[in-house]
């Protein structure tokens, strides 16, 4: 075996003899030069990240605070900080996260308040650095979800904080409000995308840049909280269950006439029934996620605006309507819901969802639309 992987070894050295490499004679580059930009550029990617982040963070808070009523039970105190220490971030950050975000290695530091949250009403800063909640002293690994642990714990009663700034030791009293418990990550991915699983929502840092004011980044995250709070996951398993039962009857007729399908009939229903009212969901998504940007204090008004960007991204997503509406669509809805938010707020009516898809003129059905 060891010989043979010489043998492949030395073939491929045979070939790459004969290999025509570049022709011109480019400057050469000093390893340590290179070390020393590729250090600088992942001190700029960190900080990006991290300006890209307080601005997703800012609007989640809004929006988990403002609707924490459709979240139900699945709610925690929140503070709107951010804190980490070099050992809380992935292993690949920690060599420069300390020069690139002012951070200590022996106690958290707040790198993130949103601006009108308890934290800033209590007076905390970025660059705090953390010591105690209630006399438990804050970790210097995985800082943010102990924190956020804690926070699930302490519900809204008043936190103290003890915190150490310019060398001071200071006694802050933190009062929580209560948001939505699920998080709101950032992704680095340069796709503009956003899911959810369920359990945590991800929103792509594409998006960030597609979604060019907060308004329209709140109607992103309203969205995904949507899904969250209608049960969609709950109900595409149940459709997938529904699918799959109906192929396994295929596939049973067929046995019995002996005929072995190998369950094709059933894989292929289960993922008929999953994609079943993807369409509608979304849709429903982007019209209760409006609702919910409105409720956080956002103008959807023009809002509309990132699918027609999306469209720009995307172009299929102009004609084909696979799992996702299509752009022109959710464009037109966006135009619709909007109307009827401002005719409930002239009214003075609750900002409450009627619960029901607002119909727009598509155009003519195509085979692209037929799913």
């Amino acid at each position: 075996m060891r010989r043979r992987r010489w043998s492949v070894a030395y073939a491929c050295l045979v070939l790459c003899a004969a290999c025509v490499g570049p022709s011109t004679n480019f400057p050469a580059l000093p390893a340590d030069d290179i070390a020393a930009e590729r250090r600088r550029q992942e001190i700029a990617q960190l900080r990006d990240y991290f300006a890209q982040l307080r601005r997703l963070d800012t609007v989640a808070f809004r929006i988990r605070t403002a609707n924490h009523a459709d979240c139900r039970d699945w709610v925690a105190g929140q503070t709107g900080l951010l804190a980490v220490t070099p050992q809380s971030l992935p292993r690949k950050y920690r060599s420069f996260s300390a020069e690139a975000l002012n951070l200590t290695w022996v106690r958290p530091t707040v790198v993130s308040v949103v601006e009108g949250s308890p934290a800033a009403a209590a007076g905390i800063v970025t660059g705090d650095e953390l010591m105690t909640f209630n006399n438990e002293p804050v970790p210097v690994t995985g800082t943010p979800r102990w924190i956020g642990g804690f926070l699930r714990d302490n519900g809204e009663r008043p936190l103290q904080v003890v915190l150490k700034r310019d060398g001071i030791d200071k006694t802050l009293e933190v009062k929580p409000v209560i948001g939505c418990a699920i998080p709101v990550n950032l992704e680095i991915n340069a796709e503009a995308n956003a899911a959810t699983d369920y359990k945590k929502i991800v929103i792509q840092s594409g998006i960030l840049r597609l979604a060019r004011t907060d308004d329209q980044l709140a109607v992103i995250v309203g969205h995904e909280l949507a899904h969250v709070n209608m049960g969609h996951y709950q109900k595409k398993q149940q459709n997938a269950v529904l699918g799959a039962l109906g192929g396994a009857l295929v596939d049973g007729g067929f046995a019995l006439a002996t005929m072995n399908t190998g369950g094709s009939f059933t894989r292929h229903f289960y993922q008929a029934g999953a994609m079943a009212f993807s369409v509608g969901f979304e849709r429903e998504a982007d019209y209760v996620g409006a609702y919910y940007a409105t409720r956080a204090g956002y103008d959807v008004a023009g809002a509309e605006e990132v699918w027609s960007a999306m469209g720009l991204e995307n172009p299929n997503s102009i004609r084909n309507a696979t799992t996702h509406p299509t752009s022109p669509v959710r464009f037109l809805q966006m135009r619709k819901v909007v109307e009827e938010i401002a005719d409930k707020k002239r009214r003075n009516l609750p900002l409450v969802p009627e619960m029901k898809l607002i119909e727009v003129d598509a155009g003519p059905v195509t085979p692209a639309d037929i799913h």
